[in-house]
């Protein structure tokens, strides 16, 4: 049957990517693994987690590894996968799958990041997004419906249909002259709401 053994999709995304939520220990406290894109790539000079794009039969866990290995220069064994976490869909048509790993400090430390894709790695305590309110911009997403639309296929349907529109949300931390915002911010923002309570 068709069914059988086939894996399910999120309907009509057209890119897939994964990225990895570095978390490393120093001293009994944690920290986050962060890069700042170089000049070269899209996005240039925005801070971000390690990942890209999901190659062709390639599993998003494998990806993490392979992108965060050739972004960071940390090597693959060692970055250890804790585990998979909560997947993001957005109107891009884009899913990010995310993925919690432990990466030791004396690699990072050893860390000779890419400067066709990474300018610099950081480390931020993870106490200080849970201690520190990001300033939290909201924006409304909305069809751009044209005049040209064929209403009149679909038979009852008003001249006017009540389009659903939606809402984004854009965290932005200030951390020692960095800004964390946009995506990576609402993963650890969402990361951060996950995280069980003590």
């Amino acid at each position: 049957m068709y069914l059988e053994g086939r894996k399910p999709k999120i309907m009509e995304m057209k890119k897939h990517c994964a990225v990895l939520i570095p978390l490393v220990w120093q001293k009994d406290e944690m920290y986050l693994l962060l890069e700042v894109r170089s000049g070269t790539v899209s996005q240039p000079g925005e801070i971000c987690f390690p990942g890209g794009g999901v190659e062709k039969k390639e599993r998003p866990m494998d990806c993490v590894v392979r992108e965060t290995q050739e972004e960071t220069g940390i090597p693959k064994h060692a970055i250890r996968i804790l585990g998979q976490f909560d997947s993001m869909c957005n109107y891009t048509n884009m899913q990010i799958d995310t993925f919690v790993g432990a990466i030791a400090y004396q690699d990072v430390m050893k860390a000779v990041p890419n400067p066709e894709e990474v300018s610099e790695l950081f480390l931020v305590p993870l106490k200080f997004f849970e201690e520190t309110e990001p300033y939290v911009y909201e924006y409304e997403v909305a069809p751009n419906i044209g005049d040209d639309f064929p209403y009149e296929q679909l038979g009852d349907c008003p001249d006017k249909y009540n389009w659903r529109r939606g809402k984004f949300t854009v965290p932005i931390w200030h951390y020692e002259g960095k800004v964390i915002w946009g995506l990576t911010a609402r993963i650890i923002r969402h990361f951060l709401a996950e995280m069980p309570k003590e």
